[in-house]
């Protein structure tokens, strides 16, 4: 497989998430809610590497990147109710926000080639 960096830093999210899930006890619904939205973090930035078309890439990406922020809005929530730390929460926090300026930039890369 290529050294693709947005694959490799979206598969790392999703197994960071769902290691982070196994120590938070009880049945939340933050906690299932944040294993689907990193998965589908990856499992998009995955489809995009086979796209049919630029806008169908585009699409996947674009999903990548909102459920990216999902992502980020359920670690917030965790946070909050003291389910992570403050260093938990920011190490993550800064995982999705690298992922979503990757995401943002290609995003725009990608427009830019549509548009033209």
């Amino acid at each position: 497989m290529s050294n693709n960096v947005l694959l490799k830093y979206s598969e790392q999210l999703a197994i960071e998430i769902e290691a982070l899930c196994k120590n938070i006890t009880g049945n939340s619904n933050a906690v299932f809610q944040i294993r689907k939205s990193s998965s589908s973090v990856f499992a998009n930035v995955m489809e995009a590497q086979y796209p049919q078309s630029l806008p169908d890439m585009l699409s996947k990406l674009k999903i990548a990147r909102k459920e990216c922020n999902e992502t980020e809005g359920w670690l917030k929530l965790l946070f909050s109710s003291g389910f992570i730390d403050e260093i938990v929460f920011k190490k993550h926090r800064n995982h999705c926000g690298r992922i979503r300026r990757i995401l943002t930039s290609s995003c725009i890369t990608i427009e830019n080639k549509i548009s033209t």
